[in-house]
């Protein structure tokens, strides 16, 4: 048996498999990323919310955010040996998840937009271009985490209409001063401002949401998917829960950009499967 694991900033998904087959046991724990946790956090979170009998296992595939940077991958890498006593611990970024998932060994472009945002060029085998996307106060755009600053700073700046300013109120019930506390001082802002994109998809027909999460998904086109010169002739491909749940909107602002989307699906575990079962 091997154990998968594709790990955004909010959650991980962790998948057996064995031999001859693409589904096997899942389970969720929160997201692992060593930009914001120890070892010793990640370490917590595994014991804490582990749940799947991994006993067998020969193999640890660890894909995550963050995990680009080696010395960053190497703090998870220390977290799961311990916990599962293994040496056989491949860490790789959440960004070659992607493009395994979506490409698999053919050339393509893959995306990510879920809390964060990533994007690259790949050959088929390895990442060949890559934009570096930031974090969500200087890129990530598109992002969940960037449609959540974007929102609850128009709304707190008095940029959008009084109705929809109500309704927000209505949904969260949060003031000014509470929202600037979780941004500012409390742990995983970007996690906090992703849980307001509901409120986007509610209201994604109302004019001002609309343009907001589409010119999002345009700086996200002209900022990272336009450095790729292989874009303007192949699909770009995306996973994350933003790609899925506002395809229509990405798709128009893909097209308003000289650009033709793909593949867009919300988790990338199941690609990540077939592109692993070598048996």
């Amino acid at each position: 048996m091997i154990l998968i694991a594709e790990s955004g900033s909010t959650k991980t998904t962790w998948r057996l498999l064995t031999k001859g087959k693409t589904r096997g046991n899942t389970c969720l724990t929160a997201g692992i990323n060593p930009y914001y946790q120890s070892s010793d956090d990640i370490l917590k979170t595994l014991q804490q919310e582990f749940t799947l009998d991994h006993k067998g296992s020969r193999q640890v595939y660890f894909y995550g955010a963050g995990c680009a940077n080696p010395e960053k991958s190497g703090v998870v890498k220390a977290a799961l040996e311990k916990y599962f006593d293994l040496k056989q611990i491949v860490v790789e970024s959440d960004l070659l998840a992607a493009a395994h998932s979506l490409c698999g060994h053919s050339e393509g472009v893959a995306a990510i937009l879920g809390t964060g945002s990533n994007s690259c060029y790949y050959d088929g085998h390895i990442i060949r271009q890559h934009v570096p996307p930031l974090g969500f106060i200087l890129g990530d755009e598109g992002s969940g985490a960037v449609l959540g600053r974007k929102l609850v700073a128009d709304l707190l700046k008095n940029q959008l209409p009084d109705y929809l300013q109500a309704r927000f109120l209505e949904m969260f019930g949060q003031t000014a001063i509470e929202i600037m506390e979780k941004v500012y001082r409390q742990p995983f802002p970007n996690r906090y401002l992703a849980s307001f994109t509901p409120f986007l998809s509610r209201y994604i027909n109302e004019e001002p949401v609309f343009l907001l999460v589409k010119k999002s998904f345009t700086e996200f086109f002209v900022r990272n998917i336009a450095q790729y010169p292989r874009a303007r002739h192949l699909p770009v491909h995306f996973t994350g829960s933003i790609a899925w749940h506002f395809a229509e909107v990405l798709q128009e602002a893909a097209s308003d950009c000289g650009f033709t989307t793909g593949r867009i699906i919300q988790d990338p575990m199941q690609g990540l499967a077939e592109y692993h079962q070598i048996f």
